[in-house]
């Protein structure tokens, strides 16, 4: 009986995993040609595309979908082969982990992810490290942050990179907003004054690239950095915020008298992802974090 290649397994659980020939690539330190012959290999071996193409990306076929967790059963069962030697006693475990992102994975996850880490590693601290502009890579080598979570990573080659979530941006306002009144369209989007949520304090982005295409251009009246902070400018005021889909449920919570649309044009979705130091790849506590993150953002 001819056993199956444990590699094309790795890379089919990778290529799930970052739904991107290029994030698989990265994160098994191979070239996207690489990769994409590796693809087309798996592609061979099991009869179906696995990954198809859907505008920009790239998504996962329903056979795909189905093998989905069996992949990553068998890939962790055989990295438990060689790791079996170093595990870690979580319960003993005393260690701080820092997590540098924003306030809005905080609010979504934080709650969760403290919990998994008190039931199962009791002595560990969770910090959480507000994010800063330019220098992710230099925190993550001299060891200062153990994980970058974070839409706009650019590091350096040798930090390895995970593929979290993927979200997209909606337009927020108060209820009684006179957006409302009408169809929002990308001209009547543009009619009002707008927030904008950036670290680094910058008017534009996507949308503003997106508006141009229509010869179009928003007024931004205000620039913070936080989404919290400017959520609660909008019950007393015309403004309208853009902010990531995924956090409405929270912002519900809030009971502030808010309504949610979608944005009236097309925008690429949010990826959302973990980075860290490649020290770190066979620390057994590190890699109890990162599974423990990705877990909790699933």
């Amino acid at each position: 009986m001819q056993l199956p290649d444990m590699n094309l397994l790795v890379a089919l659980d990778a290529l799930l995993d970052e739904g991107s020939v290029v994030g698989a690539a990265q994160r098994m330190n191979l070239s996207p040609a690489a990769m994409s012959r590796t693809l087309g290999r798996i592609r061979e071996a099991l009869g179906d595309p696995i990954l198809v193409r859907a505008g920009r990306g790239l998504v996962p076929t329903p056979r795909a979908m189905a093998l989905r967790d069996q992949v990553r059963a068998l890939v962790e069962q055989a990295g438990l082969v060689f790791n079996s030697g170093e595990d870690v006693d979580l319960l003993g475990l005393e260690r701080t982990f820092n997590i540098r992102t924003n306030d809005l994975f905080v609010a979504l996850y934080g709650a969760r992810l403290l919990h998994v880490m008190q039931e199962q590693a009791p002595r560990t601290v969770l910090r959480f490290v507000p994010e800063a502009h330019g220098d992710d890579d230099l925190v993550l080598r001299q060891g200062q942050i153990d994980l970058v979570v974070s839409s706009s990573i650019d590091l350096g080659p040798e930090i390895k990179v995970q593929h979290l979530f993927d979200t997209h941006f909606v337009g927020l306002a108060r209820e009684q907003h006179p957006i409302f009144a009408q169809p929002i369209t990308p001209e009547r989007f543009t009619l009002y004054p707008q927030i904008s949520v950036s670290r680094r304090g910058r008017a534009n982005g996507p949308i503003d690239v997106e508006l141009a295409n229509h010869k179009l251009q928003r007024r931004i009246a205000l620039i913070t950095p936080s989404f919290h902070s400017a959520m609660f400018s909008l019950p007393v005021s015309d403004l309208i915020l853009p902010m990531p889909a995924n956090i409405l449920g929270n912002v519900l919570e809030f009971g502030l008298p808010l309504r949610a649309f979608e944005i009236p044009v097309p925008l690429e979705k949010v990826r959302v992802m973990q980075a860290w130091h490649p020290r770190f790849d066979n620390d057994p506590a590190h890699r109890w974090l990162r599974r423990t993150v990705k877990d909790c953002a699933a």
